[in-house]
């Protein structure tokens, strides 16, 4: 089942119209299934209340990171090494 399908069932689990054990059984799910999408869905609506609302990077765009990343250590590696031999040219 769907997260769209999910949601207005366990929005009327929340509304309180009927019991969770009617809406249950009018929707053909075990109580326990419900429960654990209202766990779900809490949480999801705590960590949006939070702040916690930044989209995760597809993989594209962690795999571009990455190297970018890696690109980025070994040009400052490069560079510390090339400080470090100016400084001891000095020193001599």
């Amino acid at each position: 089942m769907s997260a769209e399908d999910k949601i207005p069932i366990v929005m009327a689990g929340l509304r309180g119209e009927e019991t969770v054990a009617d809406l249950c059984r009018r929707e053909g799910i075990q109580k326990a299934a419900y429960y654990n999408w209202l766990k779900s869905f809490l949480a999801a609506g705590k960590r949006r209340l939070a702040g916690d609302h930044l989209r995760e990077a597809n993989t594209d765009e962690v795999k571009a990171l990455r190297e970018k990343n890696d690109s980025l250590k070994k040009l400052l590696a490069e560079l510390m090494l090339e400080n470090s031999r100016i400084k001891k040219s000095h020193l001599e």
